[in-house]
């Protein structure tokens, strides 16, 4: 039995370029076997027309609150009760505002306030509404109330932006609503400890020195174990991303205060995901006042290293554990990684080169090697997300030998 046979889906649609790609996403739902009923805002209707809908749910597109329903009942109720799963795509910031202050004004809205089924949106939108913090408060209103996100993704924009904001490809939607309505359990019972994102070493009160990780990958970790059911630890540097749903988050800020966190808290865990960048190294003093210009126009800065955190986990290792690095890599990216694998007690190690499009910082994609004691597999560019599922595939395998 495919995993949506017989499942009810109400699929929202607003009034965005990105509304074409639902049409795909509805074709997908139904030949999965999935019923589909889709409710379009008006301004929706300008971009699709209801018959294109019509035709691939094989039911009435509903867009009007006040028309005489075909049925004697409360559609916008009927409806509501109906779903198994409720989809927005995309989800404007208009349609996200007024889900987040229980606005009903249309028959989307109103339907949607009244389902008490999951309910799974896409936003896209220009990149500066989406980054407007208007948009971001009502996005963690949304998270905190249970609601799931899927994207937006980063790219070239219809506006001719480049940024966050693009919605979510159709298959990697109907990929989130297969896991939403058919869960995989297969780390229940799992304790999983992930680190992501950035160090910031202090310099003075208003400097420090970082880098360019988003952390966008360990969070894709953290959010892809809570759902197949693992107790998930999340140790973050600073980033814009929100701690995943189902998952604890610990906030540091150094290098020092990762390698407490984790010396503190590996030996708790079953499977440890080193997915942070730390800083390799450290302002050797810390200036109690902001550092000012010299007469001379330069400045030497002494640094020191920092503790290694992945080798002083790996030496930690106790038996059953499943320990996996990341190297991030400009050159001879194999040899290195392979020799991370061994000197830091690794049972597994994520290798790619971020020089390479798709494969470097703050991007929604990633292009990896995952490296064991037995060999090496090397995957194609694909969302991260993706990436994490495969990850946590070959760590179970690796954790269950």
């Amino acid at each position: 039995m495919k995993a949506l046979e017989g499942k009810q889906i109400v699929l929202g649609i607003t009034g965005g370029i990105a509304a074409y790609k639902a049409c795909d996403l509805c074709s997908r739902l139904r030949k999965a076997g999935a019923d589909v009923f889709v409710i379009m805002t008006k301004n929706a209707c300008e971009f699709v027309a209801p018959l294109t809908f019509e035709t691939l749910s094989n039911h009435p597109v509903v867009t009007d609150t006040f028309k005489r329903p075909d049925t004697w009942e409360v559609e916008h109720v009927a409806l509501a009760k109906r779903a198994d799963l409720f989809v927005i795509a995309p989800a404007t910031a208009n349609i996200m505002a007024k889900m987040a202050h229980g606005i009903a004004d249309d028959m989307l809205s109103t339907t949607v306030l009244a389902t008490r089924a999951p309910i799974l949106i896409a936003p896209a939108m220009n990149t500066g509404m989406w980054e407007n913090i208007a948009t971001q408060e009502n996005a963690e209103i949304l998270k905190k109330r249970g609601v799931c996100f899927v994207g937006p993704e980063g790219g070239y924009l219809a506006c001719g932006d480049t940024g966050a904001g693009r919605m979510s490809e159709p298959a990697e939607i109907f990929a989130k609503i297969e896991e939403i309505l058919s869960p995989n359990q297969d780390m229940a019972g799992l304790s999983v400890l992930v680190t992501a994102g950035p160090t910031q070493e202090k310099l003075d009160p208003v400097r420090y020195i970082s880098n360019r990780s988003s952390g966008k990958m360990g969070y894709a970790i953290a959010e892809a174990a809570a759902r197949r059911g693992a107790k998930v630890t999340l140790i973050t540097g600073p980033t814009n991303l929100s701690i995943p749903q189902g998952a604890e988050g610990v906030k540091i800020l150094s290098t020092q205060d990762l390698y407490d966190e984790m010396i503190s808290r590996c030996g708790n865990a079953d499977i440890i995901i080193q997915a942070a960048a730390p800083a390799d190294f450290t302002p050797e003093t810390v200036a109690d006042e902001k550092i000012k210009k010299q007469m001379d126009g330069n400045m030497t800065l002494t640094l020191k290293q920092t503790p290694d955190v992945a080798r002083a986990v790996g030496e930690r290792k106790r038996p059953g554990q499943t320990l996996i690095g990341f190297a991030a890599e400009t050159n001879d990216v194999l040899e290195n990684a392979q020799g991370k694998l061994k000197k830091k007690n690794l049972d597994m190690i994520v290798a790619n080169d971020v020089t390479v499009p798709g494969a470097g910082f703050d991007v929604d994609t990633n292009i990896v090697t995952f490296i064991t004691h037995q060999g090496m597999e090397s995957l194609p560019c694909m969302q991260k997300t993706q990436v994490a599922e495969e990850l946590l595939h070959r760590a179970l395998k690796l954790h269950n030998r």
